[in-house]
């Protein structure tokens, strides 16, 4: 009976392992909201990071987080290293290329709870009188990330957090 239920065991971990063995090498999770205001005004609030941080929620996941800003004060330079507790962790976000009122593009490494290496964008897209903001996230996808990805659908996870933030600067925006 010992035997039978370590072969099952072995067999599912197999089957695991094989499941994640199939799964891509990169991930890439994107929400989109329309802000009724100019791509001008929005543009500062996703440039700066102090004003960046005002909204972002995965910074407002604790009220004790420890963080320093250096290098420029908004755009390509600017930089922001955290540490937080267990929903936050520890790492730092840098504004690698910054379009005036169009795109900011950042580097987000996360030293914990897992080590990642990832890309942050930004798009802004006049619609009319309002403003389609895109925030996204891409990087590449190590193996234990594959395994985590068969038990956690991230899309979903990162993509609440980034509704939340789009309604967040939403509200800040439309002042």
């Amino acid at each position: 009976m010992l035997k039978l239920i370590a072969l099952g065991a072995a067999v599912l971990v197999g089957v695991v392992l094989i499941a994640a063995s199939t799964r891509p090498d990169g991930f890439r999770v994107q929400r989109s909201a329309s802000v009724k205001a100019s791509p001008e005004k929005i543009f500062p609030l996703i440039n700066d990071l102090k004003s960046f941080n005002a909204w972002n929620p995965f910074n407002r996941k604790d009220p004790n987080i420890k963080g320093s800003y250096s290098g420029a004060a908004s755009g390509a330079g600017a930089a922001y290293a955290f540490e937080g507790n267990k929903d936050v962790g520890r790492g730092r976000i840098e504004i690698t290329d910054s379009r005036p009122a169009s795109e900011v593009r950042m580097n987000l490494h996360m030293l914990s709870p897992m080590e990642g290496r990832n890309v942050v964008e930004f798009s802004l897209k006049p619609e009319g009188e309002a403003t389609r903001v895109t925030w996204a996230i891409q990087g590449p996808m190590p193996y234990v990330s594959k395994v985590l990805s068969l038990f956690v659908d991230m899309d979903a996870m990162i993509g609440r957090e980034f509704e939340q933030g789009l309604e967040d600067l939403k509200k800040i925006a439309e002042r």
